[in-house]
């Protein structure tokens, strides 16, 4: 009977289901743990922005039982913020190619080339405005 539960929860593991099951037990958890009658403090803007990139990145990657997670615990609004707002908010430019990509995929390209390349293109072209990114294709505009 052991080898009977192991080979299904291993077959439940490998399918996703478990963690599925996992997940939306979680958000429940916390649904019900979660006391609205308690004021909380007002979010905060770049929480609110991080949160926002969290939450893009969630969805287009399919975690939505983490994501029902994230919500209920930071209560971000439940409509997304305008994705052009967004940007603008981090200072990016979308490109018209690649605008599906997650904006936090863009922005950690953006820092990962940055210091594989020790910094020479951005030294290089201090003059500048914005910085290019190769892939994802997203433009952090320096202030």
């Amino acid at each position: 009977m052991d080898d009977l539960t192991a080979v299904i929860q291993q077959t439940l593991e490998n399918s996703g289901v478990l963690s599925n099951v996992r997940g939306r037990l979680r958000a429940e958890v916390f649904k019900a743990l979660d006391d609205r009658s308690v004021d909380r403090p007002k979010l905060p803007s770049d929480n609110l922005l991080i949160n926002e990139l969290i939450r893009e990145y969630l969805t287009y990657n399919n975690h939505h039982h983490t994501l029902a997670v994230l919500m209920q615990e930071t209560r971000q609004p439940q409509a997304p913020l305008d994705r052009d707002f967004l940007a603008s908010e981090l200072h990016l430019k979308l490109p018209e190619k690649g605008r599906e990509v997650p904006l936090l995929y863009g922005v950690v390209s953006h820092f990962t080339d940055q210091h594989s390349n020790n910094c020479n293109e951005m030294n290089d072209d201090e003059d500048s405005d914005d910085v290019e990114l190769k892939q994802p294709q997203v433009t952090i505009i320096k202030k």
